[in-house]
């Protein structure tokens, strides 16, 4: 297991320089969305593709925290716009103007470099993409899964309240449903994700 050291550090790419990362990007989500509460049964071939999206997208951002040379964490983040219909969906359904709001796909982090800021950094830099392409609003969306869920740890804690720290408001009537395989199964099922947004200062 790696340890964190004074190597660590958190760099914004795009483009080319995101292209070049995008295996150590594939694996280090796949690693850490297995566990609760999202449960991912992820594939190198979908989640390069995945990725090559961000790359190619005019707003495309990805920040990545790096110890040395290795991939420990990554966020991602692009213009609402540029995203697929059923992201977009929930905004367009309550009457809001998606060419406002620059929206965040994910933020993963190993659990041993947690704890340090990175995540505080990850919001930060994604906020600072919003502003500089010129985004008001941003948003991102969380799983929700049953409080009785077979697979949730005695110890889970969601982060609802490091969210609410950042500013961001829980917006439950704001539903996407994104399908990925659960470990463990066989097939693709719908998972709720419930939005949670926050108009830059």
């Amino acid at each position: 297991m790696s340890r964190p050291s004074s190597a660590l550090r958190v760099v914004r790419f795009s483009g080319d320089e995101m292209r070049a990362r995008l295996d150590d990007l594939a694996r280090l989500r796949i690693e850490v969305f297995r566990a609760f509460p999202y449960l991912y049964e992820g594939s190198l071939d979908y989640e390069r593709k995945y990725l090559t999206r961000y790359a190619n997208a005019r707003t495309g951002t990805i920040a990545v925290a790096l110890d040395g040379d290795q991939v420990v964490g990554a966020c991602t983040a692009l213009a609402l716009e540029e995203e697929a219909d059923f992201v977009q969906a929930p905004f367009l359904e309550a009457g809001m103007d998606i060419g406002e709001i620059f929206y965040f796909g994910e933020s993963v982090l190993l659990p041993q470099y947690r704890g340090q800021g990175i995540g505080v950094r990850f919001f930060e830099e994604r906020e600072a993409a919003a502003r500089e392409f010129g985004y008001p609003v941003c948003c991102f969306c969380a799983v929700a899964r049953p409080e009785d869920h077979p697979l949730k740890p005695e110890d889970y804690v969601p982060l609802d309240n490091f969210w609410r720290n950042r500013g961001y408001e829980k917006r439950p009537e704001l539903v996407s449903q994104f399908g990925w395989t659960d470990i463990g199964e066989q097939d693709e099922t719908a998972k709720p994700m419930i939005y949670w947004m926050k108009r830059l200062a």
